[in-house]
């Protein structure tokens, strides 16, 4: 080997492929790094951006997980997890959601995003349609693309509710759709569908077979104002053999670091999961799903607390911005975020004596005022918005929301 060709030094960026190159990081985790760099830099930030539960794990579930550690129960269990587990969240489904599924139907694993995106990898050959009413979660279009799909945005608006209409999906479905990802309740809205909404969307399902449904239930126990998601499968049950049921045990169940999620679907497609997630992930931790276990059994006090305060936290937001200039909210009616419209905002001149043209500039200007962490609604994919999380403590809120208000009336008094 000549010296020349030995000294040859290639940029580690020129390595990676094109899915490495272009893949995005998810940016909510994102803006609550960049909140905690300026925290560590001394400045005064404070973050309403991330969307975890500040609740600790509930105590049945955390005992249950470190007894199984006590008594050894630690080594691997099978791909789709315990027996006992799967069974124990068929019995949930159905005395919960109205739908019956056998043990072999369900699959566990770490976390219900790995399960979101290993469902996209079973279903989806390379550039399939799939559609995703706007706004949306974030992750949904990367997965898309992570797994050779193509996505179609379906806008919805805040004057239906931002709910899918059975006209927009009508409309929506071309000849290359293969799969309709539906986010009950909806991350970043709140919105919520019931049975009503989704039996009508249904109707449209059953013209046209070719399209399956993924549908992300992640935020089915943080509903407020006795307004309950439905579940499509019970709503719309000849949809069942082409529908994949993506929960978990994050949001409701306060097992968030415990990272453990579960599906439902079809015997063949839980086939495929699995067979993914044999070459991928293996199987998931045996001690997040015997605390699993103890929270499906024994969790209705801790949830019903835990939504009483996110409704109070909620009811709190919403007051505050109907009376910020500039402003307008639509009141969520689940998970723990505020999807608020800043189009008032949009267009005048922020503190810095820079001009605001965006949502993107709107969070930006007031960070930088502020010290107030949010998201634009852009990477949402409904503009111009942007999304508040209220799962910090109320003292933590109301500070937040001061800022908030204080920004809007100067930037609107100006």
């Amino acid at each position: 080997m000549s010296a020349s060709a030995s000294s040859v030094t290639l940029d580690p960026h020129s390595r990676l492929s094109t899915r490495g190159k272009t893949i995005r990081d998810s940016p909510t985790m994102a803006l609550t790094r960049l909140a905690a760099e300026l925290r560590a830099a001394g400045r005064d930030v404070l973050a309403l951006s991330a969307g975890e539960p500040d609740f600790g794990s509930p105590l049945a579930a955390a005992e249950a997980g470190i007894a199984a550690i006590r008594r050894g129960d630690t080594r691997y269990t099978a791909v789709d997890g315990l027996l006992a587990l799967r069974r124990a969240i068929a019995d949930k489904l159905l005395r919960e959601n109205g739908v019956s599924y056998d043990a072999a139907e369900i699959t566990v694993s770490s976390g219900s995003k790995i399960l979101l995106l290993t469902a996209l990898m079973a279903l989806l050959d390379r550039d399939d349609e799939v559609l995703v009413p706007a706004p949306f979660w974030v992750s949904y279009p990367e997965m898309v693309r992570y797994a050779d799909g193509a996505t179609r945005l379906v806008p919805t608006t805040q004057a239906n509710g931002f709910r899918l209409t059975p006209q927009d999906l009508e409309a929506a479905i071309g000849p290359r759709t293969k799969l309709l990802i539906l986010n009950n309740p909806n991350n970043p809205t709140g919105a919520i569908y019931t049975n009503e909404h989704l039996a009508a969307l249904g109707e449209v399902l059953a013209r046209h077979p070719q399209v399956a449904v993924l549908t992300d239930e992640i935020y089915e126990h943080l509903n407020f104002d006795g307004v309950n998601p439905g579940n499509l499968v019970a709503a719309a049950p000849h949809l069942r053999d082409r529908t994949v049921l993506v929960n978990g045990f994050s949001k409701g169940y306060g097992l968030t670091g415990w990272r453990l999620g579960f599906a439902a679907a079809p015997k063949p497609i839980i086939a495929a999961i699995n067979a993914l997630n044999s070459q991928g992930v293996s199987s998931p931790s045996t001690i997040a799903q015997y605390a699993a276990l103890a929270a499906l059994a024994d969790n209705q006090e801790f949830r019903d607390r835990n939504r009483k305060e996110y409704e109070e936290r909620r009811d709190l937001v919403v007051a505050t911005v109907a009376v910020t200039p500039g402003l307008e909210l639509a009141a969520p009616q689940s998970a723990f975020y505020a999807y608020v419209n800043c189009a008032g905002l949009v267009g005048r001149t922020a503190p810095s004596g820079q001009r605001m043209e965006t949502d993107e500039d709107v969070a930006r200007e007031i960070l930088e005022t502020e010290g107030l962490a949010i998201v634009p609604g852009t990477p949402f994919g409904l503009s111009p918005y942007f999304r508040l999380s209220f799962c910090v403590d109320r003292e933590t809120l109301a500070d937040g929301l001061k800022r908030l208000h204080r920004f809007a009336t100067r930037v609107t008094n100006g």
